[in-house]
């Protein structure tokens, strides 16, 4: 008895401690696990990271320096530093925002990867303020990987199901 509850004590600290080390484990189609395909990986999952965690050592671990963002929103700002910002104002509006990874494809020098974005709208975006709507919307970005970094991305966001969701007028 007392053998079967510490296991099952430490298996769940096991799966609780793995859950909040915020590793994401998404289906990855990948048939190559050589060094290059590694890299790729490498850098696309340090990106996913930095979207689900916040921290900026992710988003410069996973980008180039010359890193040019191909599909930005209106008035972001062009690299690394709009990026940050992004992420930054959207955790204002989203602060308990968590992103998985649904899939990673990697093909030649670029990944694709589909993202789910979930959490509560209750901080602020802009003037409107959020009352802890559920935001639950996917994304897609494309990332070219030269070196282990990524040296350009096109993404989509599902900015219509989000506002719907958090009443953005």
């Amino acid at each position: 008895m007392k053998i079967t509850l510490l296991t099952s004590t430490l298996t769940i600290a096991l799966v609780t401690g793995n859950a909040m080390a915020n590793e994401l484990v998404p289906e990855i189609y990948v048939n190559d696990s050589s060094a290059a395909v590694n890299l790729i990986k490498n850098a696309a999952m340090n990106y996913a990271k930095f979207w689900n965690t916040g921290e900026e050592n992710y988003a410069r671990e996973a980008l180039a320096t010359n890193f040019i963002d191909k599909t930005p929103p209106e008035g972001r700002k062009a690299g690394i530093e709009g990026v940050l910002e992004a992420s930054s104002n959207f955790r204002k509006a989203v602060p308990d925002l968590h992103v998985t990874v649904e899939h990673l494809l990697i093909t030649g020098e670029f990944a694709t990867i589909r993202y789910r974005f979930k959490g509560h709208f209750s901080g602020a975006m802009g003037d409107q303020k959020g009352e802890n709507q559920t935001i639950d919307f996917p994304a897609v970005d494309i990332y070219q990987v030269q070196e282990g970094k990524i040296v350009n991305n096109w993404h989509m966001e599902d900015y219509n199901t989000f506002f719907t969701q958090a009443g953005v007028k």
